[in-house]
């Protein structure tokens, strides 16, 4: 995008304020290197990289590239066969830590970008403890890095003790009186006394200095040369295995300098990822939505570069109008519009969150041009109207659709009359180009233009002729008042020099201020109106949303409610289900007497009856009202509203509360205020059977209404006791068809024992039926041989 318009608008100042934001220089260079794209997809891409990386940083505050170093130069030498220093391993070593621990944080991110870094960071594990073996905290080579540093560096200690050792004896005792000081130093890497001139006969050895005075020599004695080069060689040997060791660990950092370069890369990227999230929230800045054409939409928008009370700014351009000329006094903040707008163009197609409200919407154009600024030059003898004129020329030869134009002061610099209509011209040929332009202007031509040219509007900044200061705000649909009367009045000059310029005024003039002094009185009113309703909206929302949570709340606690109950009639149930067993346990001993019958009946059906109603506490009821003031009787026909069985009441039991239905050969016991009206009359005699006694379509052997019965509560046993064997067969296969729609794993089918021809029959059509799998005989407390049990599924 066009460079000179980027200085203009300042972006270069974001980058900087970006690259402050950096922890390390690959990290900072990618800042400075920041340009905005035209591309859809690449501001997309780097937007969510600023939110991604800006919501882990608010869940996760310490996370960062703590330690990482620039290593590239270190990895380039490895490369090329030179040596690293210990201080250049402990950088590296620095920094695959620091890639290890955040690998680890991205990689357990929800958000995509960041899984994805975390595949760029080698945590080099091998290499990581080979360093870690090799040097301690401060860089030096520890004993263990070899096999033979250790020792070699024993030889050394022990040879340097000898030496000292021998040297503090000659010192104290031996030439102790021909030594300028009784001291030990060295010269030249060797160890001399210092021994005055007229005293060297006194001392053989081998002289390394003198004094500047050569009052004093320095001489290693002959006693000690040898301990010397015992000691000196030994040096000699470790700084030689100190060598192959660091040339072997520069070689190893060579064969990992693939992945240590995309690891740098990896942690450059992440650290300019968290820079732009610091920028966002240090600018208190929002991503802006993109827009679905070239409209601009920028809400409370805030120039990133102004400091103290900064007043927010709404802009509006390309949504019904293409043009959009300001106007107002002068530092009433025109220009500062035309540079907010610019640069937060700029900075949204940068990957860059922008310093204004949620809702902000922005494009992304092809370019912006720009020019703002006095363009005059005496080097080239420009004068400012011909500097701003050149800068338009190359940028009307560029401009077209996708592209933003922003002039400040057009047609300014020269004759008035000339000037407003060549800056009609241009805002006439950037509209028929298709380009967004936004241009400030003091001329009163171009309010008229502004206000009758379709694709153009008007914007004002405000100004407060009390205070005799700009407001910063700006106001779309009107245009703006130089106020120099006003001004000039409250400054003092003499009210009949200012009378006298307003007499000077054409009607058309005074008459086109006055009907804009009303307009922008009309407008306050609505402006007023707009922000009571607006208020009232918010508090409408804020209504609604507290209603929401209070709906969210009572769902919750109903929710609460189900799940209390169910366990509470689970647990009823299970007591219920134990005493049934131990029930049919006391029937199989025929051990179980009348009382006995009747008193675990009761308790069964006080433990049915505690059971706790979950349909009070779910959010739909699931089975119709019963009628409380229906009385039933033995010979009516009624149906059980949550079985669905049908047939008629043959019996009363427990003292009304329960009733015996009966359907031909099928009992079902239903307590009474399950019971409603029945769907089907009852069947007469002769309808009841066809021709030589043959079941009506769809019903039992008895007239019992299998289709009604079906998608409903399956019992798990079948009785054909009495029944034909064809009428068998076919309630049978029925049956099973509702016991598999039902997900029974198994039913007991009760055919008796009788000749077995009824028994056989069952059990042949239900080992040969699709749904049925293991068929069996009843066991003991199953029926035995009088009932079958088969397997579904």
């Amino acid at each position: 995008m066009d460079q000179r318009s980027q200085e203009l608008l300042e972006f270069p100042l974001i980058r900087e304020r970006l690259a402050a934001h950096t922890s390390f220089g690959p990290g900072r260079r990618l800042a400075e290197a920041l340009e905005p794209s035209a591309e859809p997809v690449i501001v997309a891409r780097s937007l969510d990289e600023t939110d991604q990386a800006r919501a882990l940083i608010e869940e996760r505050p310490g996370v960062g590239i703590g330690g990482a170093h620039d290593i590239g130069p270190w990895v380039d030498r490895a490369t090329r066969g030179g040596r690293l220093e210990p201080a250049q391993f402990l950088e590296l070593a620095d920094t695959i830590e620091a890639a290890t621990r955040l690998r680890l944080v991205l990689a357990e991110d929800r958000r995509p970008l960041l899984r994805e870094l975390a595949g760029r960071l080698h945590p080099l594990p091998s290499l990581r403890a080979t360093l870690a073996r090799a040097f301690d905290p401060a860089g030096e080579l520890l004993d263990t890095a070899s096999p033979k540093l250790g020792p070699l560096r024993n030889a050394v200690r022990i040879a340097y003790d000898r030496l000292r050792r021998r040297l503090d004896t000659l010192v104290t005792s031996d030439i102790g009186s021909a030594l300028q000081e009784p001291i030990v130093t060295l010269r030249n890497g060797r160890y001399v006394v210092p021994v005055r001139a007229d005293a060297r006969s006194r001392v053989k050895g081998i002289v390394h200095d003198a004094s500047g005075s050569g009052q004093t020599l320095f001489i290693e004695p002959l006693v000690i040369v040898e301990l010397g080069n015992v000691w000196r060689e030994a040096i000699l040997a470790e700084a030689e295995e100190v060598g192959r060791i660091l040339d072997e660990l520069s070689a190893l950092v060579a064969v990992h300098a693939d992945p240590l370069r995309e690891t740098l890369t990896g942690l450059a990227t992440f650290d300019f990822w968290a820079a732009k999230a610091a920028l966002a929230a240090d600018l208190q800045a929002s991503r802006a939505d993109a827009a679905t054409g070239r409209e601009i939409v920028l809400l409370s928008a805030r120039h990133p570069g102004l400091t103290g009370r900064v007043v927010p700014i709404d802009v509006h351009l390309g949504d019904g109008f293409s043009a959009l000329v300001v106007t107002g006094p002068n530092t009433g903040g025109k220009t500062v519009t035309l540079r907010t707008l610019g640069l937060l163009v700029l900075m949204h197609q940068a990957g860059l969150h922008v310093p204004a409200a949620p809702g902000s919407r922005l494009p992304v154009l092809n370019d912006v041009f720009a020019d703002i600024g006095d363009e005059q030059s005496i080097a080239q003898s420009l004068s400012t109207f011909s500097g701003h004129l050149r800068s338009i020329i190359r940028i009307v030869g560029v401009a077209g659709p996708g592209t933003l134009v922003l002039l400040d002061e057009l047609g300014a610099g020269t004759d008035p009359t000339e000037g407003s209509a060549l800056a009609q011209a241009l805002l006439d040929h950037f509209i028929r180009a298709g380009a967004l332009v936004a241009a400030t202007t003091h001329y009163a031509e171009l309010k008229a233009y502004a206000h009758t040219t379709p694709g153009a509007t008007n914007a004002a900044v405000e100004f407060d002729l009390k205070t005799l200061s700009p407001t910063y705000r700006l106001t779309i649909g009107l245009p703006g008042g130089s106020q120099a009367f006003a001004i000039a009045e409250r400054l003092g000059l003499p009210a009949a020099v200012v009378e006298d310029a307003r007499s000077r005024l054409t009607d058309a003039q005074r008459s086109f201020e006055a009907t804009l002094a009303q307009i922008r009185e009309t407008e306050g009113a609505t402006t007023d109106a707009l922000a009571n309703a607006r208020a009232a909206d918010a508090r409408a929302a804020e209504a609604l949303r507290v209603a929401d949570q209070e709906r969210r709340r009572a769902r919750d606690e109903r929710a609460v409610g189900v799940r209390i109950a169910r366990e509470e009639a689970e647990r009823l149930l299970a007591g219920v289900r134990a005493e049934v067993e131990a029930l049919r346990e006391t029937l199989e001993r025929g051990q179980l007497a009348a009382p006995a019958l009747d008193a675990a009946l009761e308790r069964i059906e006080a433990g049915v009856a505690a059971m706790p109603d979950l349909d009070e506490a779910s959010p739909e009821p699931r089975i119709e009202p019963a009628d409380p003031d229906r009385v039933w009787a033995v010979g009516d026909r009624a149906r059980s509203r949550s079985g669905g069985w049908e047939g008629r009441i043959v019996a009363l039991e427990r003292h009304g509360r329960v009733a015996s239905l009966a359907s031909g050969s099928i009992r079902v016991r239903v307590p009474v205020e399950e019971l409603t009206d029945a769907l089907q009359p009852e069947p007469k005699a002769d309808e009841a059977r066809g021709p030589r006694g043959a079941p009506s379509p769809g019903t039992t052997p008895s007239g019992f209404d299998l289709a009604s019965t079906r998608a409903r509560v399956v019992p798990s046993s079948l009785d054909l006791r009495g029944a034909r064997v064809d009428e068998a067969l076919e309630a049978l296969d029925r049956y099973l068809s509702d016991a598999s729609l039902a997900a029974l794993p198994r039913v007991t089918v009760v055919h008796g024992m009788g000749t077995g021809a009824l028994r056989d029959a069952v059990r042949a059509a239900a080992a040969a039926h699709p749904l049925a799998g293991d068929v069996r005989p009843g066991g003991r407390g199953e029926g035995g041989d009088g009932a079958t049990i088969v397997s579904l599924g």
